[in-house]
């Protein structure tokens, strides 16, 4: 399936993920890893700006607070953005990685406001399976949940929060799995396959879930996002004018629009992939669900 798309930005990024919709802003915001970039993109005024992380900047999250909880190289930080351009950083809490180099990756909010994110070794070539899952709370606590991983992503969690949704990009992996997830706790269990990616298009990317608890997950080297039903049948796929879409995110006022990032390749020329690193507005003809901010009652 082919939709018309919308180009929503001049920014080109290295690997442009985890896009965050702010519905009282009607803003995108998201982030270039290796650049240890934020951006924002303000559809009134189809405006951008930008700013400098200290480290790598790998997923974010919007607080309840104010700020953003983002997961960096060496750990999670509270980062107040300021409309000059500037920002502040407090690391809330350290990641003792097994080796180096080391940084987070793909991360987001479950439905009760916990953070959750994966862990990776830098070069992904490597195949280096040294990456975890760790959930950081309201104890200011960061808490390894599962380990094992090599390029984790494709995080995301159903309308009613009680299944968890993990992948891993790796190409011997390719895999997206499922979790019954503790509400209570914050713990996932019983893992199992929910797609076998070797089965379709691409590798397993950034994903999102809609209001109807359909999977939506970027097929990189594919071009393609795909739709899985919640019983992991491939509903639909829309494509993207690149090859490596990263992570898709609804938003738009009423949450019918898709945005999706995606990332440029050193070896593939502009003329062979003009669109890679942008970010693209779909309208993929369903609604998504409001991404959930980080509640912690310590900070201020």
């Amino acid at each position: 399936m082919t939709t018309n798309y919308t180009l929503i930005s001049e920014a080109r990024c290295q690997t442009g993920e985890s896009p965050v919709w702010v519905a009282q802003e009607s803003a995108l915001y998201w982030v270039d890893i290796p650049a240890g970039k934020i951006y924002r993109w303000q559809a009134s005024f189809d405006e951008l700006s930008q700013w400098q992380m200290p480290e790598m900047a790998g997923s974010m999250a919007m607080c309840a607070t104010g700020g953003w909880i983002v997961a960096m190289e060496t750990g999670i930080y509270l980062v107040q953005l300021q409309s000059n351009g500037a920002s502040t950083h407090e690391k809330l809490a350290d990641v003792e990685h097994p080796t180096q180099p080391m940084r987070f990756n793909d991360g987001r909010c479950d439905r009760q406001g916990r953070f959750l994110s994966g862990t990776m070794f830098n070069d992904t070539k490597a195949g280096k399976s040294v990456g975890s899952l760790y959930r950081f709370g309201n104890d200011n606590q960061l808490t390894p949940l599962m380990g094992d991983l090599i390029v984790p992503n494709g995080l995301a969690f159903s309308p009613d929060g009680c299944t968890m949704y993990l992948a891993d990009t790796y190409a011997s992996r390719q895999t997206v799995w499922a979790f019954d997830y503790d509400v209570d706790t914050g713990a996932p269990y019983n893992q199992r396959v929910f797609v076998d990616m070797h089965q379709h298009l691409g590798r397993p990317d950034g994903a999102a879930v809609d209001a109807d608890g359909c999977y939506w997950v970027c097929a990189t080297d594919a071009g393609l996002v795909s739709r899985f039903t919640p019983q992991g049948k491939l509903d639909r796929s829309i494509s993207v004018p690149t090859t490596k879409p990263g992570m898709c995110a609804f938003g738009g006022d009423n949450l019918d629009t898709l945005f999706v990032t995606s990332l440029s390749r050193p070896d593939i020329t502009d003329e062979e992939d003009p669109y890679a690193g942008r970010v693209f507005a779909l309208q993929p003809g369903v609604k998504g669900l409001a991404e959930p901010q980080f509640k912690n009652t310590t900070i201020a």
